[in-house]
């Protein structure tokens, strides 16, 4: 007589069954780190090791201390909401020492934004780059902190 009344492909699936949820279980308590869920949904360490790496963002404060007139270009113009360091890279050590200079404007910092692409909103403005400007530069015919007007 047969001890199991359940057919042996089905027995073999419950096992497995078993077996995928053991494993989960285990594997959660061993790989979920010991501060997860501390302060929400994350990592709990995470806030002490981001709080312990060097700020290298100035922010938008410290450009205007000396930029003020630019600051205010861009103020007026569809860019206002953009940062600085978008463009020019992380500006900390050049508002500490105005020798070093930031990352200058070129096509490829414009280009990351503006270039044509089906993911971007439809409201960005977006260019297809060889009709627009067949061998010229952004900067050649729009004015670097207010794009929208020519030069």
């Amino acid at each position: 007589m047969n001890r199991s009344s359940m057919p042996p492909q089905l027995l073999r699936l419950v096992v497995l069954t078993l077996l995928v949820i053991g494993t989960y279980a285990v594997a959660r308590v061993v790989l979920t780190p010991a501060t997860f869920g501390h302060y929400g949904h994350y990592r709990g360490a995470a806030l002490v090791e981001a709080a312990s790496r060097p700020q290298v963002f100035a922010g938008a404060k410290a450009c205007d201390e000396c930029h003020s007139e630019t600051s205010e270009l861009v103020a007026n113009d569809r860019h206002k909401g953009i940062s600085c360091e978008a463009c020019h890279g992380p500006g900390r050590t050049h508002s500490r020492n105005p020798d070093i200079m930031p990352v200058k404007l070129n096509d490829q910092l414009c280009l990351r934004c503006h270039v044509a692409e089906v993911a971007r909103p439809a409201k960005q403005r977006q260019i297809q780059v060889w009709d627009h400007f067949p061998g010229d530069k952004c900067v050649e015919c729009h004015v670097a902190h207010q794009p929208n007007k020519s030069k």
